[in-house]
């Protein structure tokens, strides 16, 4: 009787550990689901808000349009007006007239070159917020980087917590088309452009204020080149760096190493995706602490050399 006891004893405290383990996977992923839950609402807030920004920019067009059509106008009259005074005969010699005339038409060269300045930010937060149509286009690489790194460096210092970033631009001149979605493929140079700012805003942070403002300058370096039958994309930062341990995870989906709802854990997982779909490869490489650099390889359009 006492063996038989023994026996069920045995059986009934495997029981409550194999319980035990299940209720722990149970409550795991119960808690892996509400995470997901929270990340998924989450990015869904964050499309609702790109389509209300994508709305906003359509809506700011108009209005830019008309003041860089007037800033032109004006600056022919104003030129017209010299021409008139001049063929009047009229003697400025001692008047203030030509320098004023002078005045407002720097005055209006200036207004021209920002308001086309802003008409470049706005027409790049058009395209990154509309879906691609499926269809890729012969693409010049570098002028859409220098777009859309422009955009995303635009993007940063209108949100909390900005920083001063210098950029690094190494862009090959004889390079060949690539053919992408340009819609598309911005986001990915966004997404990591803005991974680049946190991490050397993530630096900034663990500095003190004398290495803060003296030994540590923010640097976000962009190259390309033609590597054979590719076309070779690099974007460096000196910020925080990735550790060892997680590198390995950066492209999983929903996984991040931000705080709250600082992140979603998609930004890179979809970039990587968005490559693949190219027929293009990306991969990192990080010294922890020091420097993180993304390398992305599409083919080339050969007969576009």
């Amino acid at each position: 009787m006492d063996k038989v006891q023994e026996d069920w004893e045995q059986k009934a405290s495997e029981l409550r550990a194999k319980l035990d383990q299940r209720t722990l996977e149970l409550e795991k992923a119960i808690k892996d689901y509400q995470e997901l839950q929270q990340q998924l609402l989450l990015q869904e807030k964050l499309a609702s808000l790109g389509q209300l920004a994508a709305g906003i920019a359509h809506e700011i067009k108009n209005p830019i349009n008309f003041i860089n059509n007037f800033s032109e106008l004006s600056m022919e009259y104003v030129d017209e007006i010299n021409t008139e005074l001049s063929n009047l005969g009229v003697d400025t010699k001692d008047s203030e007239l030509p320098d004023l005339l002078n005045d407002i038409k720097a005055n209006l060269e200036k207004i021209l070159q920002h308001g086309k300045r802003t008409e470049g930010i706005v027409k790049s937060m058009l395209m990154h917020s509309r879906g691609g149509k499926g269809e890729p286009e012969p693409t010049d690489i570098n002028s859409l980087l220098k777009e859309f790194v422009n955009l995303a460096f635009h993007g940063m210092r209108a949100g909390k917590n900005p920083i001063n970033v210098s950029f690094e631009w190494q862009l090959s001149e004889d390079l060949p088309k690539v053919a992408v979605i340009p819609e598309d493929f911005s986001r990915v140079i966004v997404n990591l452009c803005n991974n680049a700012f946190d991490a050397m805003r993530s630096k900034l942070s663990t500095l003190a204020e004398p290495e803060r403002s003296v030994d540590y300058q923010p640097v976000l370096a962009i190259r390309t080149a033609a590597d054979r039958n590719q076309v070779k994309i690099n974007i460096e930062d000196n910020g925080s760096g990735i550790p060892d341990h997680i590198i390995s995870r950066i492209l999983e989906p929903f996984f991040t190493t931000k705080k709250g709802k600082d992140g979603t854990g998609l930004g890179l997982s979809i970039s990587h995706d968005i490559v693949k779909t190219h027929g293009g490869t990306m991969s990192i490489s990080s010294k922890e602490g020091e420097s993180t650099e993304f390398e992305i390889k599409l083919p080339a359009l050969i007969e576009n050399r």
